[in-house]
C-alpha cells in the first residue's frame, strides 16, 4: 500500500444538499482509516439556468422532481438525520440560488491552494445549506473567500470573465466522462463512488484506491 496522498476529485455543487453529506462522510472515512488525500473540487451545476432572484425551494422541487409536500418534508427529514450523522447541521433554505460564480471563485482557490478551496468549499455548503444564504450573492462571496483566504476573491467578483472558461470547461469534461449526478467522487481518476455515501462505503472505496497504482 503507497503512503502517497491519495488524488480525489470531488465533483459537486453547492445546490446540492447530498453533496454535503458526501463530503463529511468522505471526510470521516479518511480519519477512520488513517488515509490521507488530495482533494480537488470540480464544479458541476444542477442548475446552470438559474436566474439571479433564484427560486422558491418548494416550489422548485416541485417543478423539478414532481416531489409532493409530504415527500419535501421527509426528504429534508432524512437530509438532517444523515448530515447530524457525520457531523453536517442543515438549516432552513428557503431558496435555490445560481451557484456559478461561487464555482469561480472555488477554481480560483483551487489554483492558489488545495487547503483554501478545501476551507472555501465548506464555508459555501454551510452558508447555503446551513444559513440558507445566497452564494450568488457578491457580498456573501466576498466575505467567505476573504475569511477562507482566497488571494483572489476582489478579482474574481469584480470581473464576471474571469475563470469563467475554466469552470465550463471542467464541467464539461466530467460530462463527457458520464458523469450526470453529484456527488460524483472520483478516486486516482479510476474509482467511482457516487451519492452521499456512509462513511464505510468511502473507507472501502479508499482502502481499494491505497492498492491502486496512480494514474500518469
Amino acid at each position: 500500500m503507497s503512503n502517497e496522498p491519495i488524488d480525489i476529485d470531488f465533483v459537486s455543487d453547492i445546490a446540492c444538499p447530498w453533496c454535503a453529506v458526501g463530503l463529511y462522510a468522505l471526510e470521516q472515512a479518511l480519519r477512520d482509516t488513517g488515509l490521507a488525500a488530495r482533494i480537488r473540487f470540480q464544479p458541476f451545476e444542477l442548475n446552470p439556468q438559474m436566474p439571479p432572484e433564484g427560486a422558491d425551494t418548494r416550489s422548485y422541487l416541485q417543478a423539478k422532481y414532481g416531489l409532493s409536500d409530504a415527500q419535501i418534508a421527509q426528504n429534508r427529514a432524512t437530509l438532517r438525520e444523515r448530515g447530524a450523522a457525520v457531523g453536517f447541521e442543515f438549516g432552513e433554505r428557503t431558496r435555490v440560488w445560481n451557484t456559478f460564480d461561487a464555482h469561480r471563485l472555488l477554481h480560483a482557490a483551487g489554483e492558489q491552494d488545495l487547503a483554501v478551496q478545501g476551507q472555501l468549499k465548506h464555508a459555501l455548503l454551510k452558508a447555503y445549506h446551513g444559513q440558507g444564504r445566497n452564494p450568488a450573492d457578491p457580498a456573501v462571496l466576498r466575505e467567505l473567500g476573504q475569511a477562507a483566504g482566497v488571494q483572489a476573491t476582489a478579482a474574481v467578483l469584480a470581473d464576471p470573465s474571469l475563470h469563467a472558461f475554466d469552470v465550463r470547461q471542467a464541467q464539461a469534461f466530467w460530462q463527457q466522462a458520464g458523469l450526470r449526478a453529484v456527488p460524483s467522487v472520483v478516486l486516482k481518476r479510476q474509482l467511482l463512488v457516487q451519492g452521499g455515501q456512509p462513511p464505510e462505503a468511502f473507507a472501502q472505496a479508499l482502502q481499494q484506491a491505497a492498492q491502486m497504482p496512480a494514474v500518469r
